[in-house]
């Protein structure tokens, strides 16, 4: 069970995409990026309380079982590998174009994520609440459904007891042991 408080806190994490490029547009590419968050959990052993997949970004809140910047290599290594592996492999070369970076000597490399991720620590339960709902309701207030319930790159199904057959990626927040009374 994982209790947020000082000594334990959770975290918000939000990687945007090179250049706010919509890469994350299609559901293709966010089921890639679903399964790839769960590779990184599985392997590194942090856990993902929830999180929504938007056209340009996307938000996590994890756990501090590892420090920020070990979570974020983590969770943006994978998605990276896995989500430009698919752009090489299907011969997306114009989305791959918008992702290359040059390097010293003509040397090119691709960038799914800005360098500087927005990250930080989260110590309270009503602190953690207001970050879940911010996440929660990022593809409503984005204009992409009228209810974040029809957002199915979201947790919010699951955090509101919802749970779909074709959940891309099942999050841990039952796991989440809380001190006052929560629903999720």
């Amino acid at each position: 069970m994982f209790v947020i408080s000082r000594t334990t806190p959770a975290y918000f994490l939000t990687s945007v995409c090179h250049n706010r490029l919509p890469v994350f547009q299609t559901d293709k590419i966010k089921q890639i990026v679903c399964a790839a968050l769960d590779e990184a959990r599985r392997s590194s052993g942090i856990r993902i309380f929830a999180f929504v997949i938007m056209p340009d970004h996307h938000h996590l809140i994890t756990d501090a079982s590892r420090s920020i910047a070990e979570t974020l290599r983590y969770m943006n290594g994978i998605t990276a590998r896995r989500v430009i592996g698919y752009l090489m492999d299907n011969g997306y070369e114009s989305s791959l174009a918008k992702l290359r970076i040059q390097l010293r000597e003509r040397k090119h490399k691709h960038a799914l994520f800005e360098h500087h991720s927005n990250a930080f620590e989260i110590f309270g339960e009503d602190t953690m609440m207001q970050k879940v709902n911010y996440v929660h309701l990022n593809p409503m207030r984005a204009g992409l459904v009228d209810d974040p319930m029809d957002y199915v790159y979201s947790s919010a199904r699951q955090w509101s007891g919802r749970v779909g057959l074709d959940e891309p990626l099942v999050t841990n927040h039952r796991e989440i042991k809380w001190r006052h009374s929560r629903r999720g």
